[in-house]
């Protein structure tokens, strides 16, 4: 067991032996080119784009030139917005003949035909629209903001063909039936 322990240390000696020699040799290291363009990624246009997209909606995903999602996000937020309005409106307009009636000042002309229990269920199911629609603007402001920061974060990303994932269906040679599969290539 010696034996072998002093023969591998005579060969770990003698293979280093560039490590220990005395002759002083050229320091420039040799750098690997890295095939990533480091001066198109910027840390801060995800910040940028979520920033925009909180300051007005949709300014965000003008910054990442996807303009077709404007439209979409104007509509998720015009749309909730518009409900709650309505639902709103039509909260108080219930509320308001409940408390009339409430002061003894009798029947409004618009809700005659309602009686009281109509009237407070009426405004339950009102007033629980208008928080769900007050509920779904925040949420689709918060997703637009959400959307804009990662579209930014994702488009920085070096997309080509030379790393693919593709479904392939091929026919088996020993069986005769069709195989899916996915296809993984890394081209050089």
């Amino acid at each position: 067991m010696n034996k072998i322990f002093f023969i591998g240390l005579l060969f770990f000696f003698l293979g280093s032996q560039s490590v220990f020699s005395q002759k002083k040799t050229d320091e420039t290291a040799l750098i690997a080119k890295d095939t990533l363009k480091s001066n198109d990624i910027d840390p801060l246009t995800p910040a940028k784009a979520a920033f925009y997209s909180a300051i007005l909606p949709g300014l965000g995903q003008a910054y990442n030139k996807k303009y077709w999602k404007i439209p979409i996000v104007y509509g998720a937020i015009g749309t909730s917005l518009y409900y709650y309005i309505d639902s709103n409106k039509s909260y108080n307009q219930y509320r308001d003949e409940y408390k009339r009636r409430l002061e003894g000042f009798g029947r409004g002309e618009e809700l005659a035909r309602y009686d009281d229990a109509t009237l407070i269920s009426a405004q339950k199911f009102y007033q629980r629209n208008r928080d769900l629609s007050a509920l779904f603007v925040v949420g689709f402001y918060v997703l637009n903001i959400i959307d804009a920061n990662v579209d930014a974060a994702l488009i920085q990303f070096n997309v080509n063909e030379n790393l693919s994932l593709k479904p392939n269906i091929y026919l088996n040679d020993v069986t005769s039936r069709t195989n899916v599969g996915l296809t993984f290539n890394y081209n050089f």
